[in-house]
């Protein structure tokens, strides 16, 4: 009898929280502002201006809490100038990324929530450029190898933390974020480098 009652009891929770549960997938994109840390510090570079595009699933598993993830396209890099040599030297690194954070959400007022999230992502490197510009000449290489297993390189998987705070206004999204890569991308023997990017994106949820 116990069994039985425990067993009916745990049923009318999972039916309850699957009524509760609510699952949202919406569309976001926005501007980077993207550099790479070397050896845990940043050299005099200019953060270099991307974007991010992709799909976001929303799984609100509470009313005040939700599981966010989805599978972004997003640019990272690092862009160096030098106005006394008029030179200016840029990578472009694209990647897929992962993200699987918690959210916090608060009511505002009715419609409007304001959302904390944090956790961590796991990406990987599809593509890029870089780019060498002396004064009024440009030029551009190694498109198809930015990734690879050379010096020269870059490894293609990443994976960090990332944290932010955003607002969903009805369907519109609103959010600012700020990824940390803990993994090391050099090849060089010596070499520590990883990603760092701020990002403001807007969306539409279905």
């Amino acid at each position: 009898m116990k069994k039985l009652r425990l067993m009916a009891l745990i049923g009318m929770l999972a039916i309850v929280t699957g009524v509760s549960a609510q699952l949202n997938l919406g569309i976001k994109g926005g501007v980077n502002m993207s550099n790479l840390v070397y050896d845990d510090e940043i050299d005099d570079k200019n953060p270099k201006i991307g974007f991010n595009v992709g799909l976001a699933l929303d799984y609100e598993f509470l009313p005040s809490s939700a599981i966010q993830t989805g599978l972004f396209f997003t640019t990272k890099g690092f862009k160096a100038v030098d106005a006394t040599l008029d030179t200016e030297y840029t990578e472009n690194l694209m990647y897929l990324q992962l993200p699987l954070h918690y959210a916090y959400k608060v009511d505002v007022t009715p419609g409007t929530r304001v959302v904390f999230h944090a956790g961590p992502y796991a990406a990987y490197g599809v593509g890029g450029s870089r780019e060498a510009k002396v004064g009024n000449l440009m030029g551009e290489w190694d498109v198809d190898k930015i990734f690879g297993d050379e010096n020269r390189q870059y490894k293609p998987f990443d994976a960090g933390l990332g944290l932010g705070v955003g607002a969903e206004f009805g369907p519109l999204l609103l959010d600012l974020g700020w990824d940390m890569g803990l993994v090391n991308i050099s090849n060089a023997d010596n070499g520590n480098v990883k990603n760092q990017n701020a990002y403001l994106s807007v969306g539409y949820k279905f």
